[in-house]
């Protein structure tokens, strides 16, 4: 009875995991800068003082910090007899797979707001982002300096697995 509770708590865990979102979020005005899956798992880029950017870990209820720019300390190798590996064929990501893959992410949020520093690209921008905001909205010219991006994208496993899986 135990056993069969276990391997259903296991396939429920499972199913949640390919189902439940991805969210990707960008927000160059707030520097908030995420990856997550909800009540999972959370990846957020910060500031540091030390460092350029550290990278802000919670899983589940642990939080931890990376530093992807810190440099560690060379490991030392012992050499082996080495034998000599067989050239295999490897197969690349391809381009078609990474259309299929990219095509599977819907955009939530998308707002760009940017100044070049140029009266003239901006007022040529102008009618683009016109056309831009009647088809799509979001897209905005200022000639004030302020620039924004604001995107907010989601995707689920699963449709990444069939991404890969599908021709």
């Amino acid at each position: 009875m135990t056993l069969a509770v276990l391997i259903s708590l296991f396939l429920i865990l499972v199913i949640y995991l390919l189902i439940a979102p991805i969210h990707l979020y960008v927000d160059t005005q707030n520097n908030s800068y995420f990856i997550q899956q909800k009540g999972i798992v959370k990846a957020s880029f910060e500031t540091d003082k030390e460092e350029i950017f550290k990278l802000k870990m919670k899983v589940l209820f642990f939080k931890f910090f990376i530093y992807p720019l810190k440099k560690s300390a060379p490991k030392k190798f012992k050499k082996k007899d080495q034998l000599v590996p067989s050239k295999k064929q490897k197969q690349g990501f391809g381009f078609k797979k990474g259309l299929r893959l990219i095509k599977t992410f819907k955009v939530k949020t998308l707002l760009l707001n940017i100044d070049t520093g140029d009266c003239i690209k901006n007022a040529k921008l102008y009618p683009v982002f016109a056309l831009l905001n009647y088809k799509y909205g979001g897209f905005n010219i200022n000639f004030d300096g302020h620039n924004r991006l604001v995107l907010h994208m989601q995707n689920r496993p699963i449709s990444i697995i069939k991404s890969f899986i599908n021709p």
